[in-house]
């Protein structure tokens, strides 16, 4: 699942509404953002493509192809996915994060709206309530347009759309009606990083801001620890290939804050089953070495890790440290240590 929550902070949200980020641009609703930025969606909203692109990916939706799996589950006919969803929109929560990135929450948080199901099946998932058990609120596609409005409202930066693949046609419909009505803020797709290119392509010129996990890079680890998902590296690369090309590298602005580019997170494991020299390598070799990293050390034996002995601790300082230096070797020049 995109993002780990497990070190999410969640102000109350009449709090979170009046912390605004000072010496940025004009406000939007109580949200601040530089002054002259327009969110990528704005043009195709006004042209009509935004719908149309939604209406597309809808019709997958009858024989479900939105991630590398290619189910063809009939969605629309009430059938599941492997991600768990049917055609009915699930939202787990809404609300100001200031756990993820700096860039993303400055003083005022990113917007997170987070989504039931998940097309992996991570035995280590620190929501695995979420992303696995089916637990969230039916909502219609106006509710969802109506969350981010409100998120913009209480001061967020962005609109942090956590674990977003398996709605993507939902998401399309509700950001078209949210543009209509005002909405200005970039927009983040915050993901496993087990996404379909062919389907990226769709979200060019939609998303400002592409959040992924690189899990792994060893396709045994993938399958073991991901649900038979060995493919999980071969769709990461491919994914965050096309991310780059459409977005770019993710620089902060004057007021620190991030509003477009790639934002890669890598999260170390305890005996280096993610195989971090094997991330680290590939995305020096692919991407741009300012490629924003974030070399997370936040891993915790969640949900069934305690069954598998080898991810059943917590990472030490040590294993950490070495995928650091496993980085500045590679010579990757924009890492994210803060954590």
């Amino acid at each position: 699942m995109g993002g780990l929550t497990s070190r999410d902070f969640t102000l109350p949200l009449a709090l979170a509404g009046l912390l605004l980020c000072s010496g940025c641009g004009p406000s939007v609703g109580n949200a601040r953002v530089k002054a002259g930025f327009e969110p990528s969606y704005l043009a195709l909203h006004r042209s009509g493509e935004l719908r149309t692109r939604a209406d597309e990916l809808w019709g997958m939706l009858a024989d479900c192809r939105l991630c590398p799996r290619q189910c063809g589950a009939d969605r629309l006919a009430g059938q599941k996915g492997d991600c768990q969803a049917d055609s009915t929109l699930l939202i787990a929560s809404h609300h100001p994060d200031f756990g993820e990135e700096k860039p993303l929450t400055g003083r005022g948080g990113s917007g997170a709206i987070s989504f039931s199901g998940c097309a992996l099946r991570c035995v280590f998932c620190a929501n695995w309530e979420v992303s696995q058990g089916g637990e969230g609120t039916p909502r219609t596609v106006a509710e969802l347009a109506d969350m981010m409005l409100a998120l913009q409202t209480m001061g967020c930066h962005n609109i942090n759309l956590v674990t977003p693949a398996q709605y993507a046609p939902h998401i399309l419909r509700a950001l078209d009606i949210a543009a209509g009505k005002g909405l200005r803020l970039p927009l983040v797709w915050n993901t496993c990083g087990y996404e379909r290119a062919e389907v990226l392509e769709r979200l060019e010129g939609v998303v400002d801001i592409y959040l992924p996990d690189f899990k792994y890079c060893d396709t045994a680890m993938a399958a073991k620890h991901l649900s038979g998902a060995a493919d999980y590296p071969q769709a990461a690369k491919a994914a965050l290939l096309e991310m780059n090309r459409q977005v770019g590298v993710a620089r902060p602005d004057a007021d620190g804050l991030v509003y477009r580019g790639l934002m890669v997170r890598h999260p170390v494991m305890p005996n280096d089953v993610a195989d971090s020299k094997g991330v680290i390598d590939w995305i020096a070799a692919h991407l741009p070495k300012d490629t924003y990293v974030d070399i997370v050390a936040q891993y915790l034996p969640c949900y069934r890790a305690g069954e598998f002995p080898e991810i059943a601790r917590r990472i030490l300082p040590e294993e950490h440290a070495q995928a650091v230096a496993w980085a500045l070797t590679a010579g990757l020049t924009n890492l994210d240590l803060g954590r």
